[in-house]
């Protein structure tokens, strides 16, 4: 694990109030070496603090995370120059709130608004507004999606949201859509764009596009994008350190935090992939060819390409998995994903070994149950928790 993902993890272990005394004093040591701030406060203080800061639920503090690393996002993919070390942004955001969350303020005062609805479930859908407002979708319904002077937006349709294609626009507003585990979801855009949003994926994106600039939006997670054409506005995936530029095509990102290189499949037409400190340009950057996957490696920022089956990273569209020459770990964190399970494997020789599988729609019971037939692989299901013996 590069330095950047480590202390990433911390923060979010962090927020959680998760950290031992040595995990704390790494963020403040990072802090401090960085150069982000001179005044943070001793481990001992933070300990300290951490031990009477109200109890907050996963959902909130996740909800928490989810802001730090887009905003982020938003900010770097803005700037014309970047730092030396593109992290510090991670860092820098997170610094005012995890100050704040030290000396005992909750998400529930109202932090990043204080007209926000706390959201207490953490299996819901949900969208947030500009002013920070959070909306709870539930899926399978109809109704009218609204900002936040009550003006009608766009709609929901049962698993889809559609955004008005018609209303000009003279300024960006953004909209995020959360999707939790073992659930999915699609969206049109004011493009007419569509995005199939897989489990535990966060999607920040214009409510309308502007005239003249490109149209971008910010990826957490999975999603499969079917883009209208477009020669005028470029599309701009941004997925952490890595853009993907499309004018109009089919592809599928995955840019999970947990995962160690974003990747990008193409289905149909032609997409360029650029790190976040390069500007396009078609001779030099990556251009992915139908039926291509691009890997973007996060410990060397390097991109690597290799022809792919494209069924395989598109099956889940449909609520379909499908493992082709992936470890035991890797598959886990797959169904923990798609199914709103945990995993513990306790069989440590077990991580390592690499499978070939495919499922349809069907439940982890059936899921499990091949692997110990054909493999041999011992479990006990309980609830929503497996334990691999």
């Amino acid at each position: 694990m590069n330095e950047n993902s480590e202390i990433k993890k911390l923060l979010h272990q962090f927020i959680l109030n998760q950290c031992s005394v040595e995990e704390t004093n790494k963020v403040v040591e990072y802090y401090r070496n960085n150069k982000l701030t001179s005044d943070f406060p001793e481990v001992e203080d933070i300990k300290s603090l951490l031990d009477d800061m109200p109890e907050m639920d996963e959902s909130t503090a996740d909800r928490i995370f989810s802001n730090i690393l887009i905003n982020a996002k938003e900010t770097e993919a803005m700037e014309i120059v970047p730092e030396k070390n593109p992290f510090r942004k991670y860092i820098g955001i997170a610094a005012s709130i995890l100050v704040l969350l030290t000396i005992g303020l909750s998400y529930q005062q109202g932090f990043f608004n204080p007209k926000a609805t706390p959201v207490s479930n953490s299996n819901e859908i949900t969208l947030q507004l500009e002013n920070g407002e959070i909306q709870v979708i539930s899926a399978g319904k109809k109704s009218q999606i609204a900002d936040a002077e009550g003006n009608v937006i766009g709609n929901q349709n049962g698993n889809k949201i559609i955004y008005d294609t018609k209303t000009p626009a003279e300024k960006l507003i953004y909209n995020t859509l959360k999707i939790p585990y073992g659930k999915r979801f699609e969206l049109q855009l004011s493009d007419g764009t569509i995005v199939h949003l897989n489990s535990g994926t966060t999607l920040k994106y214009p409510v309308k596009f502007i005239a003249g600039e490109n149209r971008q939006v910010f990826l957490d997670g999975e999603a499969f994008f079917d883009v209208t054409k477009d020669k005028t506005h470029p599309f701009v995936v941004n997925a952490d350190n890595l853009n993907v530029r499309v004018l109009g095509t089919h592809f599928n990102v995955s840019n999970y935090p947990e995962d160690n290189s974003t990747d990008v499949v193409l289905v149909e037409g032609s997409v360029g992939l650029y790190t976040a400190k390069e500007q396009f340009n078609a001779e030099k950057n990556t251009i992915l060819k139908p039926g291509f996957k691009g890997s973007f490696s996060k410990i060397n920022n390097q991109i690597k390409t290799k022809a792919v089956v494209t069924d395989v990273y598109t099956a889940w569209i449909k609520g379909g998995l499908t493992f082709r020459d992936m470890t035991f770990k890797d598959i886990s964190k797959k169904l923990e994903r798609h199914y709103n399970i945990t995993i513990v494997n306790q069989n440590g020789k077990l991580s390592n070994e690499k499978f070939n599988a495919s499922f349809g729609d069907e439940p982890i019971a059936k899921v499990l149950s091949y692997f110990n037939e054909i493999h041999g692989i011992n479990y006990t299901l309980r609830n929503n928790e497996v334990l691999i013996k």
